[in-house]
Parts: C-alpha cells; structure tokens; sequence
C-alpha cells in the first residue's frame, strides 16, 4: 500500500514537473513567434452590419495598396520600413473607400504593438501574446476585428484571406526556426494530453 501511494505521489510529481515545463516552453515559443512577424489588423466602427462590411473592403482595399511593395520582401526589418513609410499612404486608401461607401468615419492606422488572444489562420494557431501589427481602426473601432499576418506574407497570396497557400506557408516556415513553425501546427499547441490520468487514478489505493 504504501509502495502505491510513493509511486503514486512520483508520477504526480514527475506530470505536474513535465506540465510546468511545457507551459514555460509554450510561453517562450510565444515570445519568440511574435518577435518574427508583423500582423495587419481591422477594427470596425461597430459589430453593425454595415460597419463589418464596410471593414472588410477596407481590408480589400489596403491589401492592393500593400500587396505589391510586400510581395517577396524576406526581411521583418524591410517589411517594417515598408509598412511605417506607408501608414499615409494607407488611411489615404482607407478613408477614400469609406467615402465611396457613403461614410465618413475617421482612420488612424499605426505599426503597434497590439494583444492578441489565441487566433487560428488557415492550419496555423498563433498563441496569445503581444505582437508587432499593422493597426487600422475605423471610426469608434469597437466592431469585430479581422486580422492575418503581413509578415511572412500569408494575407495577400491569390487575393484569398482566409487560405494560407503553399507559397505563403513557405514564407512562413522560413522566418521561423522548425520547432515555431511546427508549434503553430493546428492542434499541436503544446497540449498536454490527460490520458495518463486516467491511468494514474487507477494506482492510487481508495
């Protein structure tokens, strides 16, 4: 009895040393995730429907503007000094399309750093954290947002936002080391599995 109980208490031990670890590994993968890519990101006026739509043919509308001065850049630090020396150019294009919509509500746009929660795009989920993006607010900005990644490029391949194709999946898997990329692997987010529960439950004596 009291083998089981020591050897119980072990492998309790060993899972919750084992979960902490992958936590902290998780938390550091995060960091250096972020550190690689820039995000381009959305708000619109309000969660109306014609504020969401008019929010995504703002984001058409800023993605034939940007999409030749980032097509095939593969530097981060080029990308930034695209984006930045853009920002006019970018609530320019905005503020026009919101015109030949029939609205009048202010743009601001600015390369922040912006909180994410967890996002899935395409196969890839990008963990929670603070990341370097692309910010354009309409009006109020409190509607729903969208968002993609402008560096590696995955927004602007084929003009489809919401596939990553192959050549955007290359970019990608470029600007990051192996472990990162494979970490952004839908489902693989360094989920601990809690089968082994189930099994440990049945060692402990009742």
């Amino acid at each position: 009895m009291k083998k089981a109980i020591h050897t119980a208490i072990l492998l309790a031990a060993l899972l919750i040393g084992l979960f902490g670890y992958r936590q902290y590994k998780a938390h550091v993968l995060a960091e250096e995730i972020a550190g690689k890519i820039i995000r381009f990101h959305v708000r619109a006026n309000s969660d109306a429907e014609l504020d969401q739509e008019l929010k995504l043919k703002v984001r058409d509308a800023i993605g034939s503007c940007m999409q030749p001065m980032l097509s095939g850049v593969g530097d981060i630090e080029k990308s930034r000094k695209i984006i930045k020396a853009s920002l006019p150019k970018i609530e320019r294009t905005a503020e026009e399309t919101i015109a030949a919509q029939g609205f009048s509500y202010p743009v601001t746009a600015s390369l922040a750093t912006v909180e994410f929660p967890q996002k899935t795009y395409g196969s890839y989920t990008f963990p929670a954290g603070l990341y370097e993006a692309l910010e354009v607010v309409i009006g109020e900005g409190k509607g729903q947002n969208w968002w993609c990644v402008m560096y590696p490029n995955l927004c602007f391949y084929n003009s489809v936002y919401e596939v990553v194709g192959k050549d955007a999946e290359k970019s990608l898997e470029r600007a990051l080391t192996k472990e990162e990329y494979e970490s952004l692997m839908e489902n693989k987010n360094y989920e601990i599995k809690f089968a082994f529960l189930d099994w440990l439950k049945e060692k402990i004596p009742h």
